[in-house]
């Protein structure tokens, strides 16, 4: 679990409420199913009017990662390398053949592939970096989602507002309940712009960091592959692989 998501979200939601009833209101006059008809809806049309439907779809499976997903084991891809570069000094390249069933990562598997067939290291690297190319590209998917989701939620929450003031200014023969009709209408402002900045923009955040942490892994998988096939010391390639994951510590803050 990711525990900064998930405090993130409790201390944002309990924030709102707690100035909410501080400032004397109530949680149940933010609770419109109208409202959030309205602006969840509207949001969802529009984005599938935008992209692609197998997008959306990817897009809504990638957000259990925004409180699931960790950052990728790179120190596990790493010493799994550096077993295999000792290895491949002993025995020969093709030696690593019968170790493909143990790995794990499809990426790792198919770089390995291709190099115990005798790939050429500069062929292998353009067909990799190829690879790696095209799955950010799938993967930058599902973050454009949410971005897209998080520019949409306002103003359909300002259409809800205006659809909610209309209801309102046809009922002006009963005065007594303007004001809360009007207090109703506005509540489909706040359910868009607090979807947005909330959940679905910072959620798109949080994707494409975990895009950009795998992505820095599996560089550092094609580099060590590459070295194995250079015959490059074991010792040497780990100290040089270790740079993406010091990278990888710095980008997320945890660098000592």
């Amino acid at each position: 679990m990711d525990k900064g998501s998930i405090v993130g979200v409790l201390v944002a939601v309990g924030g709102i409420a707690a100035g909410l009833l501080l400032d004397g209101g109530n949680i149940r006059q933010v609770l419109q199913p109208t409202a959030a008809m309205i602006v969840f809806g509207g949001t969802l049309g529009a984005v599938m009017l935008q992209f692609p439907l197998a997008t959306v779809v990817e897009a809504a499976k990638k957000f259990l990662k925004v409180f699931t997903g960790g950052a990728p084991d790179g120190e596990s891809a790493l010493h799994q390398l550096v077993e295999f570069s000792n290895k491949a000094r002993r025995s020969g390249i093709v030696s690593l053949d019968q170790d493909l069933g143990s790995v794990q990562d499809p990426y790792m598997k198919q770089a390995l592939m291709l190099a115990v067939d005798g790939t050429d290291p500069i062929e292998l690297r353009k067909i990799m970096q190829l690879e790696l190319d095209n799955q950010t590209e799938l993967e930058e998917g599902g973050s454009q989602v949410f971005e897209a989701a998080g520019g949409f939620a306002p103003t359909i929450g300002i259409l809800g507002a205006v659809l909610g003031l209309i209801q309102v200014m046809q009922h002006l023969d009963k005065i007594n309940e303007v004001g809360r009709g009007i207090a109703v209408a506005f509540v489909a402002t706040l359910y868009g712009v607090a979807s947005a900045n909330l959940l679905f923009l910072p959620s798109a955040g949080k994707l494409r960091i975990r895009m950009q942490e795998e992505q820095r892994v599996k560089e550092m998988v094609l580099e060590g592959v590459i070295s194995i096939l250079e015959g490059l010391n074991p010792r040497m390639m780990e100290l040089k692989l270790r740079t993406f994951l010091a990278e990888s510590k710095a980008s997320d803050g945890t660098a000592t």
